[in-house]
């Protein structure tokens, strides 16, 4: 069984940094596709950002240029680092396993994934 584990949301004002992590179970950052995904009140959960096994990674448009996902195989820990946040990055954001493979058109999209984390609020004020 996967277990992840989210940490590091908050309150910030806009154009704040935040960085949050992931600690995983077994290797499962270094062997499957692990994701942000975000889910604000009344909206979908969006695709933020992902990461392949081989170090392709892909992001949201609304984050590009302002958000970096990276991870740590060693210690089996994913973060993201947000920079210049704004008021609409406000949301309950979760870490996410998936195939080991997803392609560009699937890494963003939630139904691919089959573990998740119990999330972790960011909130920006302006």
């Amino acid at each position: 069984q996967v277990q992840l584990v989210e940490s590091g949301g908050g309150s910030v004002q806009a154009g704040g940094s935040l960085r949050l992590s992931c600690a995983a179970s077994g290797s499962v950052v270094s062997r499957f596709t692990v994701g942000w995904f975000r889910q604000a009140p009344g909206k979908e959960r969006e695709g933020v950002a992902a990461v392949r096994p081989d170090g392709f990674t892909l992001y949201g448009d609304s984050v590009k240029g302002r958000f970096t996902i990276s991870k740590d195989t060693a210690k089996n820990t994913l973060y993201l680092q947000m920079d210049n946040l704004k008021p609409e990055d406000t949301a309950m954001y979760y870490c996410a396993s998936g195939g080991p493979r997803l392609n560009r058109n699937q890494a963003l999209v939630a139904r691919n994934y089959d573990y998740w984390g119990q999330g972790t609020q960011v909130t920006v004020s302006s």
